[in-house]
């Protein structure tokens, strides 16, 4: 259910953030969903490590989501071979409210590379949902390796033109 009440706001994510992030990839629900994941989502030293670069790499947007000054979740723009892709990550406490489109809406208003993709797993529905309310288009599908699934599956490529 979504409450358009909710104070939902993006800052800049910073270290002291990512204890709590790390946190989030630990749930196993979450963490299915999102399916590609590192290969040991509980090495909080590698996550911590792996992060902390992103967070000074200039091609890296990084937000953190926070409702009254709760962080609630993540959101980022990354480049991979050559296209600027998105990532977001709400903690399932969260989920159905609309903080993931709320969020991701208002990220798209600063963070204007475009085109930029998204790729979700075939059947994280919820996803799906978020990215098409916010005007991403299906453009295809593609196969990979899923960590958090130990198998390969299918993943499908959303793009935003403008």
């Amino acid at each position: 259910m979504t409450n358009n009440n909710l104070d939902i706001k993006l800052r800049p994510t910073e270290i002291s953030d990512l204890d709590t992030l790390f946190q989030f990839q630990l749930d196993k629900e979450g963490g299915y969903l999102a399916a590609f994941m590192p290969k040991d989502p509980t090495d909080k030293s590698a996550y911590l490590e792996k992060y902390t670069k992103l967070l000074s790499d200039p091609t890296v947007n990084n937000q953190t989501i926070t409702i009254d000054k709760t962080i609630v979740g993540s959101i980022a723009k990354f480049v991979m071979e050559g296209d600027a892709e998105i990532t977001y990550w709400i903690d399932r406490k969260f989920w159905g409210q609309g903080i993931a489109t709320k969020g991701l809406s208002e990220f798209l208003a600063i963070e204007t590379t475009r085109p930029i993709f998204g790729r979700v797993a075939f059947d994280n529905f919820g996803s799906q949902k978020v990215l098409e309310k916010c005007g991403f288009i299906k453009i295809g599908s593609d196969k990979g390796f899923a960590n958090a699934r130990q198998a390969e599956i299918e993943e499908f490529i959303y793009k935003l033109n403008n």
